[in-house]
């Protein structure tokens, strides 16, 4: 164990255990949908899960890679669809592996490097990939509003 491991509260690998423990939630969350409310299902002019779900995906994978390899990447919160939340599940899956790919190529002595993320986001790698997690938490909360208002109960939440 280095001694950066030793002075840490968590490791780099507690840290993505962590966070794939949010993703395969938030993969469930999508799944409970209906497929029809998923894309046009809203509350007080809230976006609909689907329009959530396109931020979440667009700056995982994209986000990650930029971290791991200094390139900038684009921003694009949008992509085709045709309306199936099957495509929503393989684009999940395939950025969780993009992240499980190009984590180890983010040393522990990166985490507090300051980056702009997508160009234009201020912060250190640990700040930015903790955006990441907490931004996939707090639109995963209003998805949770989403299917109790649609009388379904939730993934329960514990259960990472």
């Amino acid at each position: 164990m280095n001694t950066t491991q030793l002075n840490s509260v968590i490791t780099k690998g507690e840290l993505l255990d962590h966070w794939q423990g949010h993703r395969r939630l938030t993969r469930r969350l999508i799944e409970a949908f209906p497929e029809k409310e998923f894309f046009n299902y809203s509350i007080g002019g809230m976006r609909t899960a689907a329009e959530m779900m396109m931020e979440l995906i667009a700056i995982t994978g994209p986000g990650i890679v930029e971290i791991a390899t200094g390139k900038t990447n684009q921003l694009v919160e949008s992509f085709e669809h045709g309306n199936k939340k099957q495509v929503f599940l393989d684009k999940w899956d395939e950025q969780t592996e993009i992240v499980n790919r190009n984590w180890d190529k983010i040393t522990e002595e990166r985490f507090h490097e300051k980056i702009k993320s997508f160009g234009e986001y201020e912060g250190t790698v640990h700040s930015t990939i903790f955006y990441f997690i907490d931004n996939e938490i707090h639109h995963r909360g209003q998805c949770y509003v989403y299917l109790r208002g649609l009388g379904i109960e939730p993934p329960f939440f514990p259960q990472r």
